[in-house]
């Protein structure tokens, strides 16, 4: 979708609120907190993702002429309301959580402070890209912890639903702990690492195994994969030992071999005995083919000698929990806490700190999602260790314009105690003028 038209990715009673709000004088301070009412099923933590999208989001949202014209077409907007539009910039504050810090149900993630229009306003694109990020992310991470100090590489782009959800994915996964992604835009835009090696149909094309790794070979000779699995997995590692000698006279070194079928774990167990018989034990094995987390701790806890996997669909679909029951909820409106009392959907009221407190043991922690406007606390939650002593999470948290940070995680972000929740802002104090 083109920028011009990004402003209007939302939803019409925003527009219809921020009209009612304006004629009937309602412009003062409010605070919307942005969180997760509950885990999916098999989920035991979230993490937090997409916060810059959000920030840049507010940093420029602004409509064109051609926006205007077109709520105007609409037929339902008078021309005050599409003056006041015309010169909309997000003038408030954001607090929120770091991307990549795991989190639970009822905590903030995102507090907006702004004029009630404007905090309005902008709900339904702020949710729309956490909510979508923090799915990948969380996802990713339970992928990261199956497999510790495996690399991990999204190949999801093809199936995800749509250009932008393939792109972003490719970002919450690294977040989360993958090593690279094989989708080329979101390296050139995020700064991810990019692994390609080559489709079946590459080896198709030839008259002979050989000849196509041959050729591939000569075109990409830096971090050499060559598929093996088109024909005969097991004979076409040993075309890999026969050839290895005549390209490493030219130069050339292949750097690994993958796998896309079959019993995965089977295959790599044969493939490395062959690749180290034939005098091939630095070449690496990389898996790939119809993964998620599940088959990944299969393939740890059976030993299964593979160095990498490519991990697409269920990563980008986040096929076994896709969408989470999340909320953007007026907290606070001209200075009095405000509270939401719908069965089911009921809120605490006020502005909210989340805070960590962590046992000696391993094994569990609590959180407290304290309200100072009421005094009163939230449901204090516990959860298992969600991986064995010693396993550490690479998490890789993005602050405005993609600096980057990593942080050790023991299970549990390695922070004895201290607030979640900090103070963040679009990334200039120009309060997005012009």
């Amino acid at each position: 979708m083109a920028k011009s038209h990004s402003v209007l990715l939302t939803d019409l009673y925003q527009l219809n609120m921020m009209a009612a709000y304006l004629e009937h004088g309602l412009t003062g301070t409010a605070v919307f907190e942005l969180f997760v009412r509950k885990l999916p099923s098999r989920r035991s933590f979230l993490m937090a993702a997409g916060l810059d999208q959000a920030l840049q989001f507010l940093e420029t949202v602004s409509f064109t002429p051609g926006n205007l014209d077109e709520i105007r077409g609409l037929g339902q907007f008078s021309e005050s309301f599409l003056a006041y539009l015309r010169s909309f910039r997000f003038s408030g504050d954001v607090d929120a959580m770091r991307e990549g810090t795991v989190f639970f149900p009822d905590e903030p993630i995102l507090r907006v402070t702004a004029p009630l229009p404007e905090a309005q306003f902008v709900e339904t694109r702020l949710v729309n890209l956490l909510h979508f990020q923090t799915v990948v992310a969380s996802k990713a991470a339970r992928m990261v912890l199956a497999e510790p100090g495996k690399a991990l590489i999204d190949y999801g782009l093809r199936r995800a639903h749509g250009a932008e959800a393939g792109l972003l994915a490719a970002r919450a996964s690294y977040i989360a702990g993958f090593s690279g992604t094989a989708t080329v835009a979101a390296g050139l835009e995020f700064g991810i690492p990019v692994y390609g090696t080559m489709a079946h149909s590459f080896v198709q094309a030839h008259d002979n195994e050989i000849l196509a790794f041959e050729h591939f070979a000569h075109s990409h000779p830096r971090g050499l994969v060559l598929l093996i699995d088109t024909y005969d997995t097991e004979r076409a590692a040993g075309r890999v030992v026969a050839l290895a000698p005549r390209l490493a006279a030219q130069g050339i070194t292949v750097a690994g071999v993958r796998i896309d079928s079959g019993d995965l774990g089977e295959h790599a167990r044969r493939v490395r005995r062959i690749l180290d018989d034939g005098g091939l034990p630095a070449v690496k094995i990389v898996a790939s083919g119809g993964l998620d987390e599940d088959a990944l701790l299969a393939l740890s806890r059976a030993g299964a000698p593979i160095d990498s996997y490519g991990v697409g669909t269920s990563l980008t679909t986040a096929s076994d929990a896709p969408a989470l029951d999340c909320a953007y909820k007026l907290q606070e409106y001209a200075g009095m806490a405000r509270r939401k009392r719908s069965e089911g959907k009921a809120t605490w009221p006020g502005r909210k700190q989340v805070w960590r407190r962590y046992a000696r043991a391993a094994g569990w922690r609590a959180t407290s999602c304290h309200s100072p406007k009421t005094g009163r606390k939230g449901k204090r939650c516990s959860a298992r260790q969600c991986a064995a002593a010693g396993v550490s999470l690479i998490i890789r948290t993005w602050l405005p314009r993609a600096t980057t940070q990593m942080i050790n995680w023991y299970g549990f972000p390695s922070r004895s105690r201290g607030s979640n929740l900090i103070p963040t802002r679009p990334k200039s104090a120009r309060r997005c003028a012009n």
